[in-house]
């Protein structure tokens, strides 16, 4: 009797230490709110729209405990749309992040699938659109892709440890055809942090995104431009002390034979095809946390393009300024209220460039002036 008491003790025991060593764990986000556009294409817009502040998504990640500091581990993240009950990304089951890799406390982290790459992990935490400000909030069209316009599949991530407050890391996204080069990627960044100071910097190409549907950067929902050529990089910084956080950031977008943007379409300047499609974004950004409940945020960018085409070269400009208000009813759920108002001046190209479009408005302006006003509620589970 006492050793079959043992051993079901036994069994018990070693049943809640297997069920230690492993988790996993069912999140998501649902962001819905009202969207009130002043101009489009000459006429206001009234709408329900989700995922601004943060994508609507829900997902499953997990870890297995191998031992020696090692870990398995992976995550699958849905992205949708409330109003329809659509899938994001292009209409892909899991097409905000897909990935299984391991884990070392020693080494780092290496994982394999769909994950985003090194601006998005490391500069783009130096924004305002990436941190607690959002989708309209982001630099024109989403150049730099510091809001996740596109993710990059087939993709080999390594994650470093932290060594006093430095990490760093890098991406290489297989084309995952016989040209091996053809709609690749890679890139590389890296985050220093000390006390409130927070420095950052990265450096992502992407060859012939979209040309393929099985590479890198797929159309189907994901890319932000057509071209020969992507390449961004850029570097930030933000500081905070007691409730205020303070940033900066300067991001550099370069498109080698632009073809199109997935936001407002084909770049058909009246001086005939571009051969090169330049973004130099400069934002400063600011947040203060007046109570624990409540925050309030205001961010303002410049961004100076430069378009070559056979006849000319052009340099139209965008300015925008966001503000945004945030207030938590609970720990899982917020209310917020945000503007965003953006003007294009500067050269004429002859194109679509030449009218205000504010990411995450119904469609252009007829003019070069934009304004968007959003109301919305945030439950996190």
């Amino acid at each position: 009797m006492k050793s079959k008491i043992i051993a079901v003790a036994s069994l018990a025991i070693l049943s809640s230490a297997a069920q230690a060593q492993s988790t996993v764990t069912l999140y998501g986000v649902i962001d819905e709110g009202f969207d009130f556009t002043n101009n489009v294409g000459g006429n206001k817009s009234y709408s329900l729209q989700s995922g601004y502040l943060q994508g609507s998504r829900w997902g499953l990640k997990g870890a297995e405990d191998l031992g020696g500091g090692v870990k398995t581990v992976f995550q699958l993240e849905n992205g949708f749309d409330v109003n329809s009950g659509r899938l994001g990304q292009g209409g892909l089951m899991f097409g905000r992040q897909a990935y299984v890799g391991l884990s070392s406390l020693t080494y780092g982290v290496i994982t394999v699938g769909r994950q985003y790459d090194s601006v998005v992990d490391y500069l783009a935490q130096t924004t305002a659109n990436a941190t607690w400000a959002g989708y309209l909030f982001s630099h024109p069209y989403d150049n730099d892709n510091t809001d996740n316009t596109f993710r990059v599949n087939n993709t080999l991530k390594y994650t470093s440890p932290t060594f006093a407050g430095l990490q760093f890391g890098g991406t290489y996204s297989f084309s995952n055809s016989t040209n091996f080069a053809n709609n690749r990627q890679y890139s590389a960044g890296a985050s220093y942090t000390n006390g409130g100071l927070l420095l950052a910097a990265a450096y992502l190409q992407a060859n012939n995104p979209s040309s393929t549907a099985g590479g890198a950067i797929t159309n189907a929902g994901d890319e932000n431009f057509l071209g020969r050529r992507l390449r961004i990089f850029g570097a930030g910084v933000s500081y905070t002390i007691d409730q205020a956080t303070v940033g900066f950031t300067y991001t550099n977008t370069d498109v080698a034979d632009p073809v199109s943007t997935a936001y407002v379409g084909a770049i058909t300047p009246t001086g005939g095809a571009a051969s090169n499609l330049r973004f130099q974004n400069f934002e400063v950004n600011a947040k203060y946390q007046f109570t624990p409940a409540f925050y309030a945020g205001v961010m303002y960018y410049y961004t100076r393009a430069t378009l070559k085409q056979p006849t000319q070269t052009s340099h139209p400009n965008y300015q925008m300024v966001g503000v945004t208000g945030d207030y938590s009813l609970s720990r899982r759920t917020d209310v917020y209220l945000q503007g965003a108002y953006q003007r294009v001046g500067g050269d004429a190209t002859g194109s679509v460039l030449d009218v205000a479009y504010v990411p995450g408005a119904d469609g252009v302006s007829s003019n070069g002036n934009q304004f968007v006003v959003r109301a919305a509620i945030r439950h996190k589970f």
